[in-house]
């Protein structure tokens, strides 16, 4: 089978010590960039993904964010929003009002704008991952405005002391269930998104829509549990070494881990020389 498009994970998948891209890495997506498109598909905002387009030579290509809850391709050079599903509104109190008196951090996103009630050690670790900087707000003042606009997140992320966390995911799965995705990304990482998405979902509709190919024809690249939908829909998943069980079950093969480059070796096998 000959791959038209590559998909690819960020965290744990494409990006090794550091939360950073290596020289490897790099130089083999730069010198396939112009023979099948390379698409950055992530639970990260927009902006947290962009600096790695440039370092990858691959901005004119479309981003998915937040698990398949925004999809961008750009005309002309601007990002143009082809798919834009938040959570719904009230969810976003029912998580807020949860984690009253917990040590739970709590982040919203909507587009690329990122808020947060103070700057704290769980914010500055995502500023150092993300390379994308907060905005400082009281919520009650956020979720009422959106609330009112009737919008909602394309994200919440909560992070804090694994017990905490582990409640509160038992919490969202008893209460929103029919609404939201919840999963953790770490122990002390609880992230939710849309039901109504997932990262197959999106990357299907940017290929009928706007890129002409099928899914049969996507080589896909995860490591978390966000990622077994896209690996199972592509037309070869492969999971790096580092993954977990579960998307490992469901992959076709598995690379090397994420430090070692393992995006970038199978690249070379399937589109090398």
């Amino acid at each position: 089978m000959s791959y038209k498009v590559i998909c690819t994970d960020i965290d744990g998948t494409l990006l090794g010590h550091h939360r950073e891209l290596s020289p490897r890495t790099i130089a083999t997506i730069r010198q396939i960039k112009d023979q099948v498109p390379v698409i950055l598909v992530s639970s990260r905002m927009p902006k947290a993904m962009r600096h790695l387009q440039v370092e990858l030579d691959i901005e004119h290509c479309p981003v998915i964010a937040y698990n398949g809850g925004l999809v961008l391709h750009y005309h002309e050079g601007v990002p143009v929003a082809l798919l834009s599903v938040a959570i719904a509104p009230h969810v976003s109190r029912i998580v807020h009002d949860r984690v009253q008196g917990t040590d739970i951090h709590v982040s919203l996103y909507r587009h690329d704008d990122w808020y947060v009630q103070a700057m704290d050690h769980w914010a500055m670790r995502e500023i150092n991952n993300t390379k994308v900087q907060p905005t400082v707000n009281d919520f009650e003042q956020v979720i009422t405005t959106w609330e009112n606009a009737q919008l909602g997140p394309h994200k919440i992320m909560c992070m804090g002391p694994e017990a905490e966390i582990h409640a509160l995911e038992a919490f969202l799965h008893r209460e929103c269930a029919d609404t939201l995705h919840v999963y953790r990304s770490k122990a002390t990482y609880l992230e939710l998104a849309s039901k109504a998405v997932s990262k197959a979902t999106a990357i299907r509709q940017l290929l009928e829509e706007k890129m002409g190919y099928t899914m049969a024809e996507v080589l896909a690249f995860g490591d978390n549990y966000n990622d077994i939908a896209m690996l199972e829909a592509a037309g070869r998943g492969i999971a790096v070494a580092n993954a977990n069980d579960a998307l490992k079950k469901v992959a076709d093969e598995v690379t090397l881990s994420n430090v070692e480059d393992g995006v970038a070796v199978a690249i070379g096998l399937y589109f090398g020389d």
